[in-house]
């Protein structure tokens, strides 16, 4: 398949897959297997990171292409929450059968584990999500709003400070770093997560409502969300990250993708693109072996393959791309978010027969997520395009002027607001 977006499409889907395999791993190959793999090369983390470098480099195309910061948000929410809740009802169902355990985090702490999940902040809340691999929207999340508050001031192209001053900080200051500020209590984490839901929500009302000194205020809660990472990336054991530092790390990754955008693009100067590529990917390789003198092979075999892999899809963007990859990317969200539901579903109907169950989980995540994709994700994009018209009409189009083209073709825009001669 030949398409300009192609080679993303595979990245996504290949990545989607990985991790998915990743959790299978203690199945197929019993857990002693899977732990020396684990020791030496992490299987999930690499996938979660080329994820994250993916979303980098797509998020600001996706904001930049219509220069709709409504649209934006419309996208978004009518692209992720739908299959996102699915994914939860699907974690709960199981969880009412007898068939998952929840976490323990979920049951001491029902408020905030709540909050989380309807914010998708629930890993930097310290609690940990219904279905495991939510954690990582929680940085999706925070990546957004700090995106979007930089496009609303028209700081969107800073995308190398962003990323080089990230993980400076996280290699500088990651011992110093605090990691709990603001969930590292059982009454700060209800707090925390009450003032998340109103800050995102009144930040999404905002850029919905297309009025410039409203998203200019939003920008500001946006960029602050950097705060969330920084200072409290590991408010309770239950949070993924591990550290503050490491959270910051993983921000730096996604802003690491913007880079690559602004620089093929001619946004950004190359050399500085470059020198910034570059210490990201030492920083994330060897950061946690500077800091306390471990994990360096094997953070660093991850750090390699997720630039290589990306490379190489970069290099051969402009070749067509096998048929199966592109439809797995098109189904990647959903084979992310289900696939830990189908393994217990199928390790407990098979229980005992490795290789059954391993054809059984890679067969029912590909038709689950192909259901999802058809009966949840495309009604609900469907969805968001009724309710983009509906407001474009009552409020008026959100759009700013065009004022030049990069490179690739892409829209570079102007301010925001409203301009009905915009194309």
């Amino acid at each position: 398949m030949r398409s300009r977006l192609a080679w993303l499409d595979a990245l996504r889907g290949f990545a989607a897959a990985v991790v998915a395999l990743f959790h299978l791993g203690p199945t197929l190959l019993g857990a002693d297997r899977h732990l020396l793999i684990y020791r030496h090369f992490d299987l999930g983390r690499y996938g979660v990171l080329l994820f994250f470098l993916v979303s980098g480099y797509v998020i600001p195309m996706s904001l930049e292409r219509h220069g709709s910061l409504r649209r934006f948000w419309i996208g978004r929410l009518f692209r992720i929450y739908p299959a996102y809740l699915l994914a939860i009802a699907a974690g709960l169902l199981l969880a009412a059968t007898g068939g998952l355990r929840l976490d323990v985090s979920l049951h001491r702490e029902t408020t905030t584990a709540l909050l989380g999940h309807v914010t998708m902040m629930s890993d930097l809340l310290g609690v940990r999500g219904v279905v495991r691999p939510l954690w990582t929207l929680s940085y999706e999340m925070v990546f957004y709003l700090i995106v979007a508050g930089l496009f609303a001031w028209r700081r969107h192209r800073d995308s190398a400070w962003w990323a080089a001053g990230l993980a400076l900080l996280a290699l500088i200051a990651g011992r110093d770093l605090p990691a709990a500020l603001f969930a590292g209590t059982f009454d700060g984490r209800r707090i925390t997560g009450a003032v998340l839901v109103l800050l995102i929500a009144g930040s999404v009302a905002a850029y919905l409502s297309g009025r410039r000194p409203l998203a200019l205020a939003a920008g500001v809660a946006g960029v602050a969300m950097v705060l969330l990472p920084v200072l409290d990336g590991r408010p309770t054991r239950f949070a993924t990250a591990g550290s503050s530092s490491a959270a910051t790390l993983l921000l730096a990754v996604m802003f690491a993708g913007t880079v690559v955008y602004r620089a093929q693009h001619r946004q950004t100067d190359r050399r500085l693109a470059a020198a910034v590529l570059v210490l990201v990917l030492v920083v994330q390789g060897a950061g946690q072996w500077l800091l306390n003198g471990t994990q360096l092979l094997r953070d660093s075999s991850v750090a390699l393959a997720v630039a290589g892999t990306f490379g190489i899809a970069f290099l051969l963007r402009d070749r067509a791309v096998p048929g199966l990859l592109t439809w797995l990317g098109v189904v990647s969200f959903p084979v992310y978010l289900l696939h830990m539901p189908v393994l217990v579903v199928a390790s407990h109907l098979l229980h005992g027969h490795r290789l059954l169950i391993a054809v059984a989980f890679v067969a029912g995540t590909l038709a689950v997520s192909w259901a999802a994709h058809h009966l949840v994700e495309r009604p609900g994009q469907e969805c968001g395009r009724r309710v983009q018209g509906y407001l474009d009409a009552r409020l008026g189009p959100d759009t700013p002027v065009i004022t030049e083209r990069t490179e690739g073709g892409t829209p570079s825009t102007g301010s925001l607001g409203k301009h009905p001669q915009s194309v």
